[in-house]
């Protein structure tokens, strides 16, 4: 039967023969103990590398997570602080513009009275200035017009002051 099957082999282009056979599974066998002792223990040691690399990423992120949270809650607790400080103070400025606009509003009422005050006392320095005058001018007049009507002249002063000051007195109890 083996002869059957090395003629056969001899005649069948498909079938290889029996030295190449043994030559092809040396050469695949040798090639198997070169990748086996040198470029697996490679592969295996840059799998173990970039798995080390993977894992080593992985904890890093983790740790970098868990700092980011511890962050992020430190940022949040201060940020609350910060608003409710904002808020006190916020009120604070409230209370004491509203205590300025008061002690202002104060201070304006204050000098409102005093310019009053000295506005009431001008008038009435400039109205007795006014009546003085007035007194003044209108004894002249009725000095004058008294002497044209009597036809005699009223030369004396005390007299004339009284003459005035009797009909200034009329005057103001007429009214």
């Amino acid at each position: 039967m083996h002869s059957r099957f090395v003629a056969e082999a001899a005649q069948s282009p498909l079938l290889p023969k029996p030295a190449e056979l043994i030559v092809g599974a040396i050469a695949f066998a040798l090639l198997f103990l070169v990748l086996r002792k040198f470029v697996t223990p490679m592969f295996e040691k840059a799998f173990a590398a970039r798995t080390e690399a993977i894992q080593g990423g992985i904890e890093k992120a983790e740790r970098a997570q868990l700092e980011a949270a511890k962050a992020l809650e430190s940022y949040t607790a201060q940020l609350a602080d910060a608003r409710g400080e904002a808020a006190k103070i916020r009120e604070e400025a409230r209370v004491q513009g509203a205590a300025i606009i008061e002690d202002l509003r104060a201070q304006a009422q204050e000098e409102a009275a005093r310019i009053s005050a000295a506005a009431h006392s001008s008038i009435e320095a400039e109205r007795e200035k006014a009546i003085s005058s007035l007194r003044a001018e209108v004894g002249t007049l009725a000095v004058d017009l008294a002497s044209k009507i009597v036809g005699e002249a009223l030369e004396d002063q005390v007299r004339q002051s009284r003459i005035v000051d009797r009909f200034l007195e009329d005057l103001e109890k007429s009214k």
